[in-house]
């Protein structure tokens, strides 16, 4: 069971672990509410996600807890990356850039970061804890319309783009959720 409502993680995550003959259906189908996320950190966040929907459903279950560190801002959103503005995606860009103001180019370090956990059954000792993390950083301004949230401000150097500007396949293959993922497979394998 996934610990999200979220379809594109969804499709995701079972693209990448269906040759585990794994079958993920989203929480609403058996009527999960969302948990609140108390946690301090990526890692607390999916724990409490995954915990609660193996106990709600008597499952094991996986949850995803990910968001952007921007280092000029100690790490900021971070955790908070989804309700950064309280507004959604284009108010969240919006705050990061004022955040930022001026900051120069070469102090707009970035990362996004994707942490996986499964858990066998609410009282798992040992839940699997999969990290990644995607390097860029974020322009002054932003570009393209493929993706969400801070995509269109995360420019990766290597591919001389944003996230944004990404077909969804290549990004599908070199972000923070895709090598998360791939952790999952080899630890579930």
């Amino acid at each position: 069971m996934l610990a999200s409502g979220n379809a594109g993680k969804l499709r995701e995550l079972s693209m990448v672990l269906s040759p585990l003959n794994m079958t993920l259906k989203p929480q609403a189908q058996f009527d999960v509410p969302d948990a609140e996320e108390t946690g301090f950190s990526f890692v607390e966040n999916a724990i409490i996600k995954a915990r609660a929907a193996a106990q709600h459903t008597g499952l094991p279950s996986i949850a995803d807890d990910s968001g952007i560190e921007v280092d000029h801002l100690n790490g900021a959103p971070g955790i908070y990356s989804a309700r950064y503005s309280g507004a959604g995606d284009e108010a969240n860009n919006v705050r990061l850039l004022k955040e930022l103001g001026e900051t120069p180019e070469g102090e707009r370090g970035a990362r996004f970061q994707c942490v996986l956990v499964y858990m066998r059954h609410a009282l798992d000792p040992t839940p699997v804890i999969c990290q990644a993390s995607w390097e860029g950083f974020i322009l002054f301004e932003p570009r393209g319309n493929n993706g969400f949230g801070y995509d269109p401000l995360f420019y990766l150097p290597e591919y001389q783009c944003t996230s944004a500007q990404l077909s969804p396949a290549i990004k599908n293959r070199i972000s923070h959720r895709s090598k998360a993922s791939s952790l999952l497979f080899e630890a579930l394998r």
